[in-house]
């Protein structure tokens, strides 16, 4: 039932917004203390100019089987170059919770801007999806490091025709009792961020998001039907300005092995340039990666992630919601959009794993906890775990780009796939 949308939103409290920053803060500093004795040898966790040439023939990702296969030989001159573009491009069929079955074609590429050791990897990925529910999905992500890593870039889009279950506000909504919505978006998010320290950034960019033809689904609730009609409208446009703040000490930002990422993003939704409503929205996102066991090539890694509403009303479909972040990777267990409200907290940690000695193939163990504000109050009554496993294919072992394979569970019986190109985080 959707009654929890027609209750006036609340802002919310400065106090929340300190627990964010305080959650994000310990995070780092237990991770760091975890890490302490062995900390002077995380620099070493990725050798020097990406890989030494030996330990490069010894692993294998799904290129160098495909070559195997059709006998074609491979240019070993070309391997260790930071200047090639590493590109990889993988059809696939796959089954997630979302999406049921689907087609997949997706592609990345990985390139170094500058040929210094100890250079961030920039990347590009995208791929395109079609689902036995109709959906169409269409991502551009590019995260692109230029100036000698002095300014970084970061585009954000996705097109998306979405057949989708919605189920209410806060963590106590009902699994029994989803709603079936379809609607069309577009998601336009850029900045560019430029240094201020050594890997400390700041800088502004513009976000966009756009939903259109928004109809209900479902036949036989003709008066619910009506009330989120209402509620949801037929069209939604949210555009501003976004304010960041970064700190990124990661050498690989695809699949990193060690670093700390810390980001703050303010985001202001503006009538002015044709937003269709006033709201402030608050993010913000923290990890830590480090090398457990000692010497290993395995790695322990922990995420924090608050996302806010600090004042105003944004529309349904943009209030944070399970699997709704940047890249659609929260609360693994939950089908998207399980949970939603005006304010959401989660945590996650996963442990990394190789099990073939030349790298193909990997493994991991995940368990994260979620929380959301209940019936649009800023008191978050419910902690919803999710736990499971995963398998890890290399798709380029000079990005070190996985497709990653998870069967995740939560609470009440839910358990599903989840198919993601790219470490989850």
């Amino acid at each position: 039932m959707l009654e929890a949308p027609f209750i006036k939103r609340k802002h919310i409290s400065t106090y929340l917004v300190k627990q964010a920053l305080l959650s994000s803060f310990l995070l780092i500093m237990s991770s760091w203390i975890i890490a302490s004795p062995f900390h002077n040898n995380l620099d070493t966790l990725l050798p020097k100019k990406y890989h030494e040439l030996n330990e490069m023939h010894t692993e294998k990702d799904i290129t160098d089987y495909f070559h195997a296969f059709t006998k074609k030989k491979i240019d070993s001159n070309n391997t260790r170059d930071k200047n090639k573009y590493h590109l990889s491009l993988l059809p696939a069929v796959g089954y997630t919770l979302q999406t049921g079955m689907a087609g997949v074609v997706s592609s990345n590429i990985a390139f170094y801007t500058h040929a210094d050791s100890n250079a961030k990897i920039s990347s590009i990925t995208t791929s395109f999806t079609y689902s036995q529910y109709s959906q169409t999905i269409f991502p551009l992500y590019a995260d692109i490091w230029l100036k000698k890593d002095k300014i970084n870039f970061i585009s954000d889009n996705r097109y998306i025709v979405y057949p989708s279950s919605i189920y209410g506000l806060g963590g106590r909504t009902d699994p029994n009792k989803a709603h079936t919505i379809n609607f069309s978006g577009v998601k336009l998010h850029d900045k560019i961020l430029f240094s201020f320290a050594k890997n400390w950034y700041v800088g502004t960019g513009i976000y966009y998001d756009q939903f259109w033809d928004i109809t209900v689904l479902d036949p036989a609730t003709k008066r619910i039907n009506k009330l989120i009609g209402k509620e949801l409208g037929t069209n939604e446009i949210s555009v501003g300005p976004v304010f960041s703040i970064l700190y990124d000490s990661r050498t690989n930002q695809i699949n990193a092995a060690n670093g700390t990422y810390f980001n703050i993003n303010f985001r202001d939704n503006l009538p002015l340039i044709g937003s269709d409503h006033y709201w402030q929205s608050l993010l913000i996102d923290t990890r830590k990666y480090f090398n457990f066991p000692q010497g290993s090539k395995n790695t322990l890694a922990f995420w924090s992630y608050e996302w806010l509403t600090l004042s105003g009303a944004p529309p349904y479909l943009l209030m944070p919601a399970t699997g709704w972040d940047d890249q659609y990777n929260t609360g693994r267990g939950y089908i998207q959009s399980r949970f939603r409200g005006n304010n959401m907290s989660y945590v996650e940690t996963e442990y990394r794993f190789g099990i073939s000695k030349n790298g193909l193939l990997g493994g991991v163990l995940f368990l994260n906890a979620e929380k959301f504000s209940d019936e649009l109050s800023t008191t978050y009554k419910s902690v919803l775990p999710g736990y499971g496993l995963g398998l890890r294919i290399k798709m380029n072992k000079f990005s070190k780009t996985n497709i990653c394979i998870d069967y995740g569970f939560g609470n009440n019986s839910s358990q599903g796939f989840f198919v993601n190109l790219g470490e989850v985080f």
